[in-house]
C-alpha cells in the first residue's frame, strides 16, 4: 500500500448523538475539507429496535448487546447495512463531503465469529483487514462503517454468512489495525463517570479496567473502555466525549476539546 498512513481519526457515533439537530455529520464534512483522514463507525440500536417493533420480533439484551436469531439478524442488516449507514453517507455528500458507505462485510474488513450461544448471531471480532479502509482513504473518501461482520469462523453450513456485530469494539479494533492517531467515541454522557457521577478527565488503562472490576463503569460504558484500551495498541490517546454538544466532534479535534474523558497510556 507504499508509506504508511499518518494522523488517521477513528469516530464512533452512537444511534444516541445522531437526532435531528446533531452536528456531527456537519462537522465529519468540514474535518475533511481540512484534509483531516476519518474513519466513521456508527451504531444505530433504536432505530433497529424501532424496526424490530413494526415486525412485531422480540427483543432482548445481555450485557447491553442483542441476542440475535435470525429474523433480528435479517433487521439488523438492512436497518444498519441499508437505512442508517446510506443516510449519514447521504448527508455527508450532500454537505459537500465524500462518504462511502461500507459494512464490516466488505472487503472481509471484519472477521467474526459467534460469541456464545445464547447469544445468537452475535459476534466477536476474529480478525480485522483494513486494505479496503487505506483504498478509500487514500482516495479521499470518509469510510463510514455499519457494525456487521463476515460469519468467517465455525460457522456451521446452515448459518448466515454475517454476524451482528458491537459498533464499540469494531471502532477499536479497526483504530488499532490501521494504526489511528486517536480514536473519540461520541457518545450521549460527559464522560466516564466516578462513583458519584463526577467525570474524570484522565484515566491510565488500569484505571478504566478497575472502574470496570468495580461496578463503577457498566453497561454500555464497558464495551467503549474496553474499545479505548484496545485502540491504544496504536493510537496515543482515545477519548469519551459528550456527543450531544453542538459541534462536538470539530472541537474535539480542532480546538482540543477539554471535556470528557482521556484514557491514555502512563507516560
Amino acid at each position: 500500500m507504499g508509506s504508511k498512513l499518518t494522523g488517521v481519526m477513528v469516530v464512533k457515533i452512537g444511534g444516541a448523538t445522531l437526532g435531528s439537530h446533531d452536528t456531527t455529520i456537519e462537522d465529519i464534512a468540514e474535518l475533511q475539507r481540512r484534509g483531516r483522514p476519518l474513519v466513521v463507525v456508527h451504531g444505530g440500536g433504536k432505530v433497529i429496535t424501532d424496526w424490530l417493533s413494526r415486525q412485531g420480533i422480540s427483543t432482548r439484551f445481555v450485557d447491553g448487546e442483542r441476542v440475535t436469531d435470525r429474523a433480528v439478524l435479517d433487521v439488523v442488516a438492512a436497518v444498519l447495512g441499508g437505512l442508517v449507514n446510506k443516510d449519514i453517507v447521504a448527508t455527508i455528500n450532500n454537505l459537500g463531503g465524500r462518504a462511502v458507505g461500507i459494512t464490516g462485510v466488505d472487503g472481509g474488513l471484519i472477521q467474526g465469529r459467534v460469541k456464545k450461544g445464547d447469544m445468537g448471531y452475535m459476534g466477536a471480532i476474529v480478525k480485522v483487514d483494513a486494505s479496503l479502509l487505506e483504498v478509500l482513504l487514500r482516495a479521499g473518501y470518509v469510510p463510514v462503517v455499519a457494525p456487521l461482520s463476515l460469519y468467517a469462523l465455525d460457522r456451521p453450513d446452515d448459518a448466515p454468512p454475517m454476524l451482528n456485530i458491537n459498533g464499540d469494539p469494531v471502532a477499536g479494533e479497526i483504530a488499532a489495525a490501521i494504526g489511528a492517531e486517536r480514536l473519540i467515541f461520541l457518545t450521549d454522557v460527559p464522560g466516564i463517570g466516578d462513583g458519584s457521577g463526577k467525570v474524570l478527565p484522565r484515566l491510565t488503562p488500569d484505571e478504566a479496567e478497575a472502574l470496570v472490576a468495580s461496578g463503577v463503569a457498566s453497561g454500555g460504558m464497558i464495551p467503549k473502555i474496553r474499545a479505548c484500551i484496545r485502540a491504544l495498541s496504536a493510537a496515543s490517546i482515545a477519548r469519551i466525549v459528550d456527543g450531544r454538544k453542538p459541534h462536538a466532534l470539530l472541537e474535539e479535534i480542532e480546538g482540543g476539546g477539554s471535556e470528557g474523558t482521556t484514557i491514555e497510556k502512563e507516560r
